[in-house]
């Protein structure tokens, strides 16, 4: 996620994120919000929770088993009851949503 959004979180949006952290792509090794999969996080009044993200790749062979994971880590934060995955190709994914973490990890230099 950008800066930009990150600095719009509410407080248990940003718990979410951190739960995000903990979700880790089996064939990468990293984790959704270090990848930059996830474009926006939205909780309303009443706990009800989107998330909106993209895939490395349209047909990802994993992507309900990391949307499984996604709404159990969403969900175990205290305030959210419900978790909607909103699954976007616009903006398209690419190595520059990484965070400098994962690149260093994956062993991809700028």
């Amino acid at each position: 996620m950008s800066e930009e959004v990150d600095k719009k979180l509410s407080p248990v949006e940003n718990k979410v994120l951190a739960a995000l952290e903990d979700v880790i792509d089996p064939e990468l090794g990293i984790d959704m919000v270090n990848l930059g999969l996830i474009y926006k996080i939205n909780v309303d009044d009443k706990g009800n929770c989107v998330i909106t993200m993209t895939l490395t790749t349209m047909g990802c062979p994993i992507g309900n088993l990391l949307a499984d994971s996604i709404s159990e880590a969403v969900t175990s934060v205290e305030g959210v009851n419900t978790c909607d995955i909103d699954l976007v190709w616009e903006p398209a994914w690419s190595i520059d949503r990484m965070s400098r973490f994962a690149k260093v990890a994956l062993g991809i230099h700028e």
